[in-house]
């Protein structure tokens, strides 16, 4: 019997495909479809202290390889999504959740997360450190100083199980330096990747999007090579520990076995979800069985991290 039942820290899902944060998680509405769907979890929207209407529309255009948005952290305010997940937990079939949060400053990511700490949320929570479509604020984990510094101000207090999702990384030697990182650090898991950011597509003659003169985060075929690449190198460096959710250019079962190959524990699923809607997690999850099955593979563990090399 091929399963794709997985487990990141102490929690365990019954399906290694969700949602990404951003896509299908805005309203408890949106949740709760991928709640009902064959998806294994879902993430919330990236909660911030306050409510944020976000960038200007147009902030979001599928392309001919994906998509590009701007969205700017759009979101009903943390408290919002903590309520909802916390409110989920008491159902005796519920899944086990996510909960996306940052501030728009360290002061207010350290309200959020010691209110968080104080709740009686007993789920997993993601602190985003990559979103790169909020105009005149950088993505935090470029940042290494910044980085370190905020991850020892938060395991100071916090004791919940955390991960942090990151921006790609390009160079081999950011991949040493940022997991000496968070090698110091008990996280539960990482997330690669967020969005390529500042891309820039162009129909005729103009940009797709508002925000930014065009200028946004790219996801779909575009990202997929990129994903597999901070999947896999992390997985090489990281603490066992610290697993890995692989996230970027998923919409077939193939693309969530090269996630799981390169080391991946979950796969997120973000344009192909805003194109097909929740019945893509039944679709791709029927297809990455189909593949373990026709390789004698019957559970994650028999393949994950297992990639080849050319000799």
């Amino acid at each position: 019997m091929v399963s794709t039942h997985t487990t990141i820290g102490p929690f365990t899902f019954d399906n290694c495909l969700m949602n990404a944060a951003g896509v299908y998680c805005m309203t408890r509405e949106e949740l709760k479809a991928i709640e009902d769907s064959a998806a294994g979890s879902f993430v919330t929207k990236t909660g911030t202290l306050k409510e944020r209407a976000g960038n200007p529309e147009p902030r979001y255009a599928d392309t001919a390889l994906g998509s590009i948005n701007s969205m700017g952290l759009p979101n009903k305010g943390f408290q919002y999504y903590l309520d909802y997940v916390i409110e989920l937990q008491q159902e005796p079939d519920s899944k086990n959740h996510f909960l996306s949060l940052v501030g728009m400053s360290p002061e207010e990511t350290h309200t959020i997360l010691k209110a968080v700490q104080a709740s009686d949320y007993q789920g997993l929570i993601e602190l985003n450190l990559s979103c790169p479509n909020v105009p005149g604020k950088p993505q935090i984990a470029y940042d290494f100083e910044t980085t370190d510094q905020i991850l020892s101000e938060v395991f100071s207090y916090f004791t919940k199980p955390l991960g942090i999702k990151l921006p790609p990384y390009f160079d081999i030697v950011h991949f040493d330096q940022a997991a000496a990182i968070f090698n110091k650090y008990p996280l539960t898991f990482v997330n690669c990747i967020n969005s390529i950011g500042n891309g820039l597509v162009i129909e005729d003659e103009a940009v797709v999007i508002k925000p930014k003169n065009g200028f946004g985060g790219l996801g779909g075929d575009y990202v997929k090579p990129t994903a597999l690449a901070n999947v896999h190198a992390f997985y090489k460096r990281l603490n066992p520990s610290i697993q890995i959710i692989g996230t970027g250019g998923v919409k077939t079962g193939r693309d969530a076995f090269e996630h799981i190959l390169c080391g991946a524990s979950m796969v997120q699923i973000g344009t192909a979800l805003h194109q097909e809607g929740p019945e893509v997690f039944e679709r791709i999850t029927k297809e990455l069985k189909d593949i373990m099955a026709a390789k004698g593979y019957d559970s994650l563990e028999d393949f994950r991290g297992k990639l080849t090399y050319i000799d």
